[in-house]
């Protein structure tokens, strides 16, 4: 591959997560493409807010100087979005993604939104506003994924926000401990007090069947994410279904991980094996078909609604 640009993006999805990577395999090549180019501004992004390579081997003093670095991300993505050509492969990535799919200018920045709200260290009261955190990190990079496939009517891209909705809920699950460890809690405070739990502590081990069951609810309430993206799949093209179908069903195997794992998921990071991605993948095919055969009726009633 001669192309400096997505070569870099192809390393960025591989080494950065191998449920994406797993998942990116199905497109066809252009929207392979443009797919881990996005993925690499987005991931690129969230290394550089959490001083981390590749979403690894965070800095112990990873807060120092995130506002002036996240004040950088603003200026390089504001170029890239006004269509100036740049050296870095990161910012000419989303520079030639968002122009070839002339992606809104205010979904690249509501993602920086959502890294801010780390970078000033927002609470979360309510499942509300934990909602709100997860579209800004995640739902709108489903929309914007949605728009590389060529969605653009509001009910399938409200789908593929649902998607994302439902990984970041996944993820705040997976990673409860090792967020308190970084300083960072996004299990709401309302859902931690029907647990009873005040003040978590990771190192608490009494508290983790608590913090589990609250971890649980975000689980819970994920599935409902999960139903609404299954029914999205019928207006994709077939590839682009199957890679989302594969996703969705990665990432789903994770929260059930989770789930029957109890407290002691927390012990080790949760993750699929090789083997195991490979069986989900082939499910997908299934649900990309049923999809085709007969077209979910489900209904978004209730469901969180994006900007």
């Amino acid at each position: 591959m001669n192309d400096a640009v997505i070569a870099n993006s192809e390393t960025a999805i591989a080494e950065g997560s191998q449920s994406f990577a797993a998942a990116a395999r199905l497109f066809d090549q252009r929207t392979r493409q443009d797919a881990v180019m996005l993925y690499a501004w987005c991931r690129h992004c969230d290394d550089v807010i959490d001083g981390q390579v590749l979403g690894h081997a965070q800095k112990d003093d990873f807060r120092s100087g995130q506002q002036q670095r996240l004040d950088l991300l603003r200026l390089q993505t504001a170029a890239a979005l006004r269509g100036d050509r740049v050296d870095d492969p990161v910012f000419e990535a989303l520079r030639r993604v968002v122009e070839r799919h002339r992606i809104p200018s205010r979904h690249p920045e509501e993602l920086l939104d959502g890294l801010e709200m780390d970078v000033r260290s927002r609470s979360y009261a309510s499942i509300s506003d934990t909602l709100d955190y997860c579209y800004h990190v995640a739902g709108v990079v489903g929309v914007m994924m949605a728009m590389i496939m060529g969605v653009r009517d509001a009910e399938t891209l409200d789908r593929a926000c649902d998607l994302g909705l439902a990984f970041q809920l996944t993820n705040i699950a997976r990673d409860v401990v090792d967020d308190l460890r970084a300083g960072r809690l996004y299990l709401p405070a309302d859902v931690l007090a029907r647990h009873g739990v005040v003040n978590p502590d990771p190192e608490d081990m009494a508290q983790r069947p608590a913090l589990h069951s609250a971890a649980l609810e975000l689980l819970e309430l994920a599935e409902a994410y999960y139903a609404s993206a299954y029914a999205g799949l019928a207006f994709l093209p077939p590839r682009s279904a199957w890679a989302i179908a594969a996703a969705r069903r990665v990432y789903r195997a994770i929260g059930a991980k989770v789930r029957s794992g109890g407290p002691a998921a927390w012990n080790r990071r949760v993750s699929t094996s090789k083997a195991e991605k490979s069986g989900l993948l082939a499910l997908a095919l299934g649900d990309v078909a049923r999809t085709r055969l007969v077209k979910p009726a489900v209904q978004r009633t209730g469901l969180w609604q994006r900007p």
